[in-house]
């Protein structure tokens, strides 16, 4: 008789487990989606965001580095040229985003620094920093070559990558200063 009392207060007390409901946005993203990746992010305004949170924008990113004196500067005249060229043409939300490699120098205070010097302090800009591990697996997946080759250096690729609202890769340009055309052109398709 002890034994069933036990049980029936045990089963009494126990509460049922509610399933997490499932989010509609991951079930409906294709399967290479950046969304997918659960790395956490800094903007350059100290704010966590993650890259699902950007869904429904067409990205246009690049990886640097602050305090890069030879080809960051140009990649960040590219991403201003392409921004320039594209503004007024779309009514799609576009988001421009310069990604990180030196966590450890790109605090938010230096991003935020960093985008009103190079005026991109608009809405449509974007600073990120995250921590080492997520910056190096962002760059794998824009197959994105960098290496730390001095306390303040780091010799890395030169890409910039064009992503969809569902954020699939759709369009890569590599090199400094060449023409922008093309990327241009797939940004302005995707944003119809």
């Amino acid at each position: 008789m002890r034994y069933l009392i036990i049980m029936l207060l045990l089963l009494g007390c126990a509460q049922p487990q509610l399933e997490e409901e499932p989010d509609m946005h991951d079930t409906a993203l294709p399967e290479l989606s950046i969304f997918h990746l659960p790395s956490v992010w800094t903007t350059q305004n100290n704010e966590t965001i993650q890259l699902k949170d950007m869904q429904g924008n067409v990205l246009v990113m690049v990886m640097i580095y602050t305090s890069c004196q030879a080809a960051c500067p140009r990649l960040v005249a590219d991403m201003r040229n392409i921004e320039s060229k594209v503004k007024g043409k779309v009514s799609a939300d576009i988001r421009y985003i310069l990604v990180s490699i030196d966590p450890e120098t790109d605090t938010p205070a230096r991003l935020k620094s960093f985008s009103k010097e190079n005026l991109m302090n608009g809405d449509q800009w974007l600073f990120l920093r995250g921590t080492e591990e997520n910056t190096r697996e962002f760059a794998n997946v824009l197959a994105v070559k960098y290496k730390k080759i001095s306390p303040m250096d780091f010799s890395h690729s030169n890409i910039i990558s064009v992503f969809n609202q569902q954020g699939e890769l759709v369009h890569q340009q590599e090199g400094l200063g060449v023409d922008n055309k093309e990327i241009i052109e797939a940004i302005i398709e995707l944003a119809k």
